[in-house]
């Protein structure tokens, strides 16, 4: 990496930047089908950044727990409302 002082590039001395709390680590996995080591945004802890595509589908994949959980909650509630009938009890709406 290299920081811009005045009108010449200068190697930097480590992969932290300071003004935006980001860092580079590099990263083995595929990125577009392809599998290699590639360099990636971290935080201060080294937690790597989300690319796009990572972050919808993790927002995917919570859509589909969250709406999981209610499906299993109203199937729930219509298994509870059906024994409460069972015993003769009517359900409040």
């Amino acid at each position: 990496m290299y920081e811009l002082r005045g009108r010449q590039y200068i190697p930097m001395s480590e992969q932290w930047l300071t003004e935006v709390e980001l860092g580079l680590c590099l990263w083995e996995g595929a990125y577009e089908g392809k599998r290699d080591v590639w360099l990636r945004w971290c935080d201060a802890t080294g937690n790597m950044i989300p690319t796009g595509a990572e972050r919808s589908e993790q927002e995917r994949l919570r859509a589909e727990q969250e709406q999981e959980a209610k499906e299993t909650a109203l199937q729930r509630a219509e298994r509870l409302a059906a024994q409460l009938r069972a015993l003769g009890v009517e359900p409040e709406v």
